[in-house]
């Protein structure tokens, strides 16, 4: 599902250049339960951004399901993100505007897909949001915010999720409920999963565990 060559990400700064990644090959088949950890700063978030096209590398290349993306154009990541990928942000990112049943059916309604609205009302439920669907995110606790953050990945069905340390502005029971969805529904789907995670307890219930550190990936953890 993801497959990561020689993967280099050098961003300016006022006292040169920076490298966040040197040289990550990475691996992940469809269906596997992936953590990536490592030190803050050490690029993971980054590295997450270049695998969901959201920004492009400076060298090497990122597969998606055997899409090359630094072969797309900036319309064509969009489409193909709303097809075939879900994020999940620590910060929830929510539009405040929207209802919690509006924010869902928002990846639906971009692909013009029908029945957006009906199946945004259906994983909300999933979730445990019948009775919230028409409240506003600044009327939902932090738990329920993030709840409607992963029905959201999840609507469209996505073949790849990305998760950005997605219980780390919640409390320990909150954290634990939106990790139990997030884990049953990358199940039920099928969904190959990419968690970035410091929580070496989040990082044991996947399948697999990378380490992040100065630029690289690797087996083991740093000392």
């Amino acid at each position: 599902m993801i497959q990561c060559v020689d993967l280099h990400l050098k961003l300016a700064s006022s006292g040169g250049e920076v490298n966040i990644l040197r040289g990550v090959d990475l691996l992940v088949p469809a269906g596997e339960a992936l953590a990536v950890t490592g030190p803050s700063g050490s690029g993971k978030s980054s590295m997450m951004m270049l695998i969901a096209g959201l920004e492009r590398p400076t060298g090497g290349s990122v597969l998606v399901a055997g899409v090359a993306l630094g072969e797309l154009s900036e319309d064509q990541r969009a489409r193909f993100r709303r097809l075939n990928i879900g994020i999940i942000f620590q910060s929830f990112q929510l539009i405040p505007t929207m209802t919690a049943l509006e924010n869902v059916a928002i990846p639906l309604e971009l692909a013009r897909k029908p029945g957006a609205m009906a199946a945004a009302r259906d994983i909300l439920g999933r979730v445990g949001l019948a009775e919230r669907v028409h409240h506003y995110p600044s009327q939902l606790s932090g738990g329920e915010q993030q709840r409607v953050a992963v029905a959201r990945a999840f609507v469209a069905r996505p073949r790849l999720l990305l998760a950005d340390e997605p219980t780390g502005n919640l409390d320990q029971a909150s954290g634990q409920a939106v990790i139990d969805l997030l884990f049953g529904l990358q199940r039920e789907f099928g969904s190959t999963l990419l968690l970035i995670t410091h929580d070496p307890v989040l990082a044991a219930r996947c399948q697999r565990t990378l380490y992040l550190r100065d630029g690289r990936l690797d087996l083991e953890p740093g000392s």
